[in-house]
This record gives structure tokens, C-alpha cells and sequence, in this order.
């Protein structure tokens, strides 16, 4: 089969579209042909060394860890999924023509293997510090970094739970956090008067996707660093805020809780940009910029 590997750490040209032997699942295991994979950030920097001390590589590797598309294999002991199913999940080196995912959710009927394939870092990364902030209904959370995959679903779980949700994002996006259901603001400086002016009632927690250098600013809106909680920022805890990351975790909660919301109509992820499977350098370079609105895919075949 074709898959996306790189040989040696570096830039994207790095990333070569290689014959490989196709993967088989294993106990626990499914394994799907791909339709399309998702695009995240952990990717490019895993490629470019920047994580080689604490999650180290062995090289040559493949790529991706999100994809959606239809479920070819069944491993040993799994139950409520069968081949031929369409399902989206996390697993292992989606840049491919088939993977084996790990975790995994049927894909809504209403949402297409584009859209699904970036679903699932967003889905249980912003539960997931949704819940370790403690949001529920009828507080008020900050998101920072509102925009791109995380951010727009934190914004849209918040907002399900009953949340009142302010979305930080660059001028372009404005109208994009409004559309979901957002009250939106820009960064740079006055931000925390920005946001004491639209949240006279206070801030109850902060979610910080952007990790644009800003927990100080954070702990003080809200009252509380213990409320402010990062993916992106791992000075946050010099703060006495929270570092949040989901190695080891099981992601299948979280993603079935997702196509739950986005079956009901209540949650979407745009894609922003597709690019075939050959020009994956292209789209983790279009990621690296930092200013994606929604979510980058790679599409296969």
C-alpha cells in the first residue's frame, strides 16, 4: 500500500509517499481504508524532532494519528462495529491507504470522511480540558486560540453544555466564532480589559489552546490559576495553572460523545483546506503557520 514516511527528521520535504506492507489489527484493533486523515499540529513537530526527548521516534516512521473511512479488518475481541461500517478514530500512521485505529466512533451520516477525519484530537482534546476546567452550564469560559480545530470545538461543546463561551482569535476570524455561538474577541494587548467588558459577571475558567504566552493574564480573569487550564503552554504550572495532555488516555468516550453532537446537529469542523495523500508536506507546512480556521485534511487516495 502508499504511505506518508520520513526517513530523518526535518522540514516537510522530509515526508516521502512510499510502498509499505499494509498494517493488520490486532486484539482490540479495526483497521479501515482510508478515506481521508487529519492534520495536527503533534504531527509536524514530531517530524521536525522538536518532541525527540520526550516522545521519541523510531526512524523510518509513518504519519498521522486521526482518520476516517471504512473498516476492512476486526481484531479479537471487538464488538459493535463490523466490516464495511464508516467509522472516524485515533490510531497509528493514517497518512495511508489503510490504518489501525485504536479508538473510534461511527461516523454521522450527515458528516462527510473529509470532515470526520478531523474530528478526533479536536473531540477529546477540548473535552477533555473542558472537564478539567470544570465548565458547565451557566459559566462563563474563556477559549484562547478559538479558531482552529480545538478551539472551534471547545467553543461548540461549551456552548452545548450551556456555557457562556468568549472565543480569542485573530481580526479574520471574528465572524467565524460568531457563527459558533461565540462571543468573539481579538488578542494583543488589552485583552483582559476586552474581556472584563464583555464578562462584567466574571470569567468561571479559561482554556488556553493558543499557548500564546498569556496564563498570567488568564489566572487574573478568572480569580483562580487552578481554572485556567493549557494544551499549548507548558509554563502554565509555573503559573499555578494546569498543563493538560492526553497521552495514554482512551479517546472512545470522548469520541462517541462528539458524533452524539455533531449528529444532533450541534457541532461541526470546517475544513479549511484538503491536499492528496502526495502532498502531505504541503499540509502539515499549511499547519505549521498557526493560523488555521477549522481543520486541514489529507485525502486518500
Amino acid at each position: 500500500m502508499k504511505a506518508v514516511r520520513f526517513a530523518r527528521y526535518g522540514g516537510p520535504e522530509v515526508l516521502e509517499l512510499v510502498d509499505v506492507d499494509a498494517p493488520h489489527a490486532q486484539a482490540g484493533q479495526i483497521r479501515v481504508a482510508v478515506r481521508a486523515a487529519g492534520v495536527n499540529g503533534l504531527e509536524w513537530k514530531i517530524r521536525q524532532g522538536l518532541l525527540r526527548d520526550v516522545r521519541p521516534t523510531r526512524l523510518p516512521a509513518g504519519v498521522g494519528g486521526d482518520a476516517a473511512g471504512i473498516v476492512d479488518e476486526v481484531g479479537a475481541g471487538v464488538t459493535g462495529v463490523q466490516v464495511g461500517d464508516a467509522v472516524f478514530g485515533s490510531g497509528r500512521e493514517t497518512y495511508a491507504e489503510h490504518a489501525v485505529l485504536t479508538s473510534w466512533a461511527a461516523k454521522p451520516a450527515e458528516v462527510s470522511f473529509e470532515e470526520a477525519a478531523g474530528f478526533a484530537t479536536p473531540f477529546e482534546t477540548a473535552l477533555r480540558v473542558l472537564d478539567d476546567a470544570g465548565v458547565r452550564g451557566g459559566h462563563t469560559v474563556l477559549v484562547n486560540g478559538a479558531s482552529g480545530g480545538v478551539g472551534s470545538a471547545a467553543v461548540q461543546f461549551a456552548v452545548a453544555r450551556g456555557a457562556t463561551v468568549i472565543g480569542v482569535a485573530g481580526p479574520s476570524n471574528q465572524d467565524y466564532l460568531v457563527s459558533l455561538g461565540a462571543v468573539p474577541t481579538t488578542y494583543g494587548p488589552g485583552l483582559a480589559d476586552r474581556v472584563r467588558a464583555l464578562a462584567p459577571a466574571g470569567v468561571d475558567a479559561a482554556v488556553d489552546v493558543a499557548g500564546s504566552g498569556i496564563i498570567a493574564e488568564l489566572a487574573a480573569l478568572t480569580g483562580d490559576p487552578a481554572r485556567v487550564v493549557s494544551i499549548a503552554d507548558f509554563t502554565a504550572t509555573e503559573h499555578g495553572a494546569r498543563v493538560s495532555t492526553g497521552f495514554g488516555r482512551d479517546r472512545t468516550t470522548a469520541l462517541r460523545e462528539g458524533a452524539r453532537v455533531a449528529s444532533a446537529g450541534r457541532l461541526s469542523l470546517p475544513v479549511t483546506r484538503t491536499f492528496r495523500l502526495a502532498e502531505a508536506g504541503a499540509a502539515q507546512a499549511a499547519s505549521a503557520t498557526g493560523h488555521v480556521r477549522g481543520r486541514i485534511i489529507v485525502t486518500v487516495p
